[in-house]
């Protein structure tokens, strides 16, 4: 159904075609909208909680290779087409089902976030057949969601010219590239998530990767270094699949799931919600990308949301950096659309958001039916939005380059914040381990701290890591404060661990320097004798270094600086 075709007195919503009359139990058609139109009865259908699941048979393609569509289902006989179900009348008046799954996606991140009821508005066997699959060679994405196991998607917008009034963007004749790309992680206790933007115009290396092809051949892809990030899609073959393996080398993440669409995704989505509230700091009028708003909030839908989240010559330094951060507002914003009564009571609204969705979307075969999807918003349904932080990988100017066209990352925060992420650190709420209070050990970070500038401390390097104690030493003084640290080259052996002996008069500054470098209790060694006023305290990197700034153990904060969008939060682009 056309999202923009609602609203015709001759055509009717098939979402609202079939409603539960309460008085008598049985589903009815209704064929006018109008209240005092009479409904024929329909032969009383069977009550189900969800709509039925998809045939286990393989799905059939018209075309061997890389995409299939899933095949519809047969009805059951004698059983009405999937219709709108509303709950008997229980307590208020229009109390809403237990949310099921709501099909979504503003460049996709919408999509996995918000609970709704596609089952019980929408008809499952044209949704489920909207879907586009792809087998990812060589991964196991058909695991599903283990309890207790935190999970990463991939979320893939890519510039591939397709759909009407799209030849303004993108690279002509181009097979796509991986224009927005996020990973979206989230937490094993499903209280928080993070989603990760990634530059396109970053360097980074592709590993080799296999990527089936159109006509059903898999092909291998050499590996390549030091190329921008968005050629690890399209290019040369490549396929999700690819895009997904370079982000588990970068950031060392495993990738479960992808979700990718294009630039349709944008206008389709926007206009089934019936428009995304904005907000820009001063009149937006770029002659590029026809984006014309006034200051202040507005309301953007179809060519204009696309327009708003593609253009680079209205916010900041026009670089493609201020163009994410755009994009991380417009996709808060367009969550807390979804997640509003506004849109969940609203039975046209969630079938053309569902039907959009699915045909925007191109997923792995481990979440490549209704079903699974459903499964995922399961797991989702309990992130308030106020615990969903979007955030960019930190990047510096690349330092081989005179002109600054691309980006590298950055050497000291990027590994923090894999390490986050790793370590399932949320950067909204974060949560310290519970210490056994009876454990001496564990009491060692009991306690107060002192300054970063009353740190005294000597750095041996154990790690067998070349150069690991001069940049521990440059990122203690550069970026924490602690100027009293000194470089005393290698240790007598290799360790094992990392330790931090100290004095009992030191046991503020150990705390301090534990905080800054995630040391664990057990790390921290405490002597018996008192040191003197200016006898430093001795820290042996060992075989558990990671890099100059990456927490030991599990992180405890962000990164300076790192800046983030917090999806409860409006916010105006400048």
């Amino acid at each position: 159904m056309d999202a923009h075709s609602r609203g015709r007195a001759d055509e009717i919503d098939p979402a609202d075609q079939w409603v539960l009359n309460p008085q008598t139990g049985n589903y009815e058609l209704r064929l006018d909208r109008s209240a005092g139109q009479s409904r024929p009865q329909a032969p009383s259908r069977p009550r189900r909680t969800t709509a039925p699941a998809p045939a286990d048979g393989p799905a059939e393609s018209p075309v061997p290779g890389q995409r299939r569509r899933r095949a519809p289902e047969p009805a059951a006989a004698g059983q009405v087409p999937p219709q709108s179900r509303r709950k008997r009348k229980q307590g208020k008046q229009g109390a809403s089902r237990k949310k099921k799954v709501l099909l979504w996606t503003g460049g996709t991140m919408a999509f996995v976030l918000v609970g709704g009821a596609v089952g019980a508005y929408a008809i499952y066997n044209k949704l489920n057949n909207n879907l586009d699959v792809v087998d990812v060679v060589g991964k196991n994405t058909n695991a599903g969601f283990a309890k207790g196991k935190a999970f990463n998607i991939l979320v893939i917008g890519t510039d591939k010219r397709t759909g009407e009034g799209n030849g303004g963007y993108g690279d002509k004749n181009s097979p796509g590239h991986a224009d927005t790309t996020i990973l979206f992680h989230v937490s094993k206790d499903r209280t928080n998530a993070t989603a990760l933007s990634i530059p396109r115009d970053m360097k980074t290396d592709i590993p080799e990767c296999q990527s089936r092809q159109p006509d059903g051949t898999i092909k291998t892809i050499p590996a390549e270094t030091d190329v921008r990030f968005n050629v690890s899609l399209g290019q040369d073959g490549r396929d999700p699949g690819c895009v997904m393996r370079t982000v588990e080398e970068l950031t060392g993440v495993q990738v479960d799931h992808f979700m990718m669409a294009d630039f349709n995704a944008v206008k389709e989505m926007t206009t089934a919600v019936g428009g995304v509230k904005v907000c820009v700091a001063k009149a937006v009028n770029d002659p590029k990308s026809h984006l014309k708003l006034p200051a202040g909030e507005s309301v953007v839908k179809g060519e204009q949301a696309l327009a708003f989240v593609r253009t680079r010559h209205s916010f900041g330094n026009e670089s493609d950096l201020d163009r994410i951060k755009v994009q991380q507002q417009f996709l808060s914003s367009m969550i807390r659309q979804m997640k509003s009564n506004e849109t969940l009571t609203d039975p046209g609204k969630l079938y053309d958001l569902a039907n959009a969705a699915t045909s925007a979307l191109t997923v792995d075969s481990g979440i490549g039916s209704l079903t699974k999807l459903e499964d995922l918003a399961r797991e989702l349904s309990s992130i308030d939005t106020k615990n969903i932080a979007f955030t960019t990988l930190p990047v510096i100017d690349n330092p081989a380059e005179k002109i600054r066209a691309t980006v590298v990352p950055d050497p000291v925060k990027a590994p923090q914040l894999f390490a986050m992420l790793q370590s399932d650190t949320s950067l909204t709420e974060v949560k310290k381990k519970q210490q056994d209070a009876k454990n001496a050990q564990a009491a060692l970070l009991k306690g107060t701290r002192s300054t970063a500038a009353e740190v005294r401390v000597d750095v041996y390097n154990g790690s067998g890591v070349t150069g690991a104690a001069q940049s521990t030493i440059n990122w203690l003084q550069n970026e924490e404060g602690v100027t009293r640290s000194s470089n005393k080259s290698n240790a007598p052996e290799k360790a094992a661990k990392t330790t931090l002996t100290y004095a009992p008069n030191q046991a503020d500054q150990a705390r301090k320097l534990a905080d800054m470098m995630g040391l664990p209790a057990t790390a921290l060694k405490p002597g018996t004798q008192d040191a003197g006023e200016r006898e430093p305290m001795t820290l042996v990197l060992g075989a558990d270094f990671k890099g100059a700034g990456v927490p030991i153990a599990g992180p405890a904060k962000a990164p300076k600086d790192l800046v983030k969008v917090e999806a409860d939060k409006q916010i105006c682009a400048k």
